[in-house]
């Protein structure tokens, strides 16, 4: 049976909004430049290994997808004009958006740039109409910032980002139809998608999930229903099969979480030509520890575990990873693990992808320790992680200052360099979907 909706179900009295904008990087794109309006336009790497990001709905008409190889894209359309995309942009819209939505609610849970949640439950409260104050938000987001979105309401989390979907633009026969904007998840659209939507809907349900429990024979939601939650744990885990049942029978008791905080920050490459050399794999290594690293002191955090991936040319890949004592926002200090982590993986032939990533975050203690500047003098005992955290700690805060004032390529470390640039600077920029051809590798 069912899980029974609140009791007032009217529209005003739904608690849970997700808004989700409209093909966000790609759109970003267009608004920056108006010539591209109108034609298939793409973020992702335009090269042979590159992948779809982001795709307009011109582009989408023509078949191409979020993470579609940018090979199979191209041939779907071949005018799609690939761009490599611009991630202090995306951040500096996303910053508006999020802005916008605070004078909504202040009650709000950023999932990624271009999307969130918010518990507009107060609105009823005050007597507000939350359908209209949804539709007041998406025009807001449309005039102030200039793309588009899609907005669901819904008793909790799950059918308010399925609303959010239902509100967007379908396409037909390379067809765009319009989409309502605003889409309401009265009791009976609850009723019907739990019983006609395939458990791809379901948040989580990815493609190998969903591989997975087609082997079950569970293809719709409603499947779900009739299988004992012991015998989905034995394949999907334990947590896993308990949030799938519930999902099933509409529950999703998550709350909005104002405060949430990213449980990771991560960076990896698909490389133009595959690396075999190590002191280059260090190197590539150095620069994806330097852009999660700095990325997680802007948000005046340190960590305790770092983790790295390695994805070699038969497609295999191998992760590891090491939590120290003591947490550190140092990317020298990190990389000496990183290093020494991606040393004890064996060699499987030539690595086509590798990526960083810190985790278990603590906020960051102010100190003062006395700027001290490390020459590399002869015959010095290497140092430990948390001596090279705790002596250059001044350092890299006057460093930190410089980048903030003048910009991240402003300055940067002898191995950073690229080109005659700051590698590291761009943070994601530089290769961030894919690489863009073999040439000049």
């Amino acid at each position: 049976m069912l899980n029974s909706p609140t009791k007032d179900t009217s529209v005003s009295a739904l608690p849970i909004l997700h808004v989700d904008l409209d093909a966000f990087f790609a759109s970003v794109e267009v608004l920056d430049n108006p010539e591209l309006r109108g034609k298939p336009v793409a973020v992702g790497g335009a090269g042979g290994r590159g992948v779809v990001a982001s795709a307009s709905y011109e582009a989408r008409c023509r078949g191409v997808y979020s993470a579609m190889p940018s090979v199979v894209a191209l041939r779907h359309c071949p005018d799609l004009i690939i761009l490599p995309g611009r991630f202090s942009r995306y951040e500096e819209v996303s910053a508006h958006f999020l802005e916008i939505l605070s004078e909504f609610t202040p009650v709000f849970e950023p999932l990624s740039l271009d999307e969130a949640f918010g518990d507009v439950s107060s609105l009823s409260r005050l007597g507000v109409d939350a359908l209209e104050a949804a539709t007041d938000l998406r025009r807001r987001i449309a005039t102030e910032i200039g793309v588009g979105s899609g907005i669901g309401l819904g008793r909790n989390k799950l059918f308010a980002k399925l609303g959010s979907k239902r509100a967007k633009a379908t396409f037909e026969d390379g067809v765009i139809h319009e989409g309502p904007g605003v889409f309401v998840v009265t009791p009976e659209v609850e009723r019907e998608w739990l019983d006609t939507l395939g458990v791809r809907s379901l948040w989580g349900v990815g493609p190998a999930m969903g591989e997975r429990l087609g082997r079950l024979g569970i293809r719709l939601i409603k499947d779900l229903r009739s299988v004992e939650e012991s015998t989905l744990a034995r394949h999907v885990g334990r947590a896993m099969a308990k949030t799938l049942v519930e999902y099933a029978e509409g529950i999703d008791e998550r709350p909005v979480e104002a405060d949430r905080v990213n449980k990771s920050i991560g960076h990896e490459e698909t490389f133009a030509k595959s690396v075999v050399d190590e002191a280059e794999l260090h190197r590539h290594l150095r620069r994806h520890v330097a852009i999660v690293t700095r990325t997680m002191r802007e948000s005046e955090q340190v960590a305790r575990r770092i983790g790295i991936v390695v994805k070699f040319d038969d497609l295999t890949s191998v992760s590891r990873s090491h939590t120290v004592p003591q947490a550190l926002d140092d990317e020298d200090a990190w990389a000496s693990i990183a290093i020494e982590l991606v040393d004890s993986i064996p060699r499987q032939g030539a690595v086509r992808l590798m990526g960083a990533s810190l985790s278990q975050f603590a906020p960051r203690a102010s100190s003062s320790t006395q700027m001290v500047f490390d020459f590399g003098i002869s015959g010095a005992v290497e140092s430990t992680p948390e001596e090279q955290q705790l002596r250059r700690e001044s350092l890299r805060e006057a460093l930190d200052d410089i980048r903030a004032r003048f910009g991240r390529s402003a300055v940067g470390t002898g191995i950073e360099f690229h080109r005659g640039q700051v590698a590291v600077a761009g943070q994601r920029e530089r290769h961030a979907f894919g690489p863009e051809s073999t040439e000049n590798q």
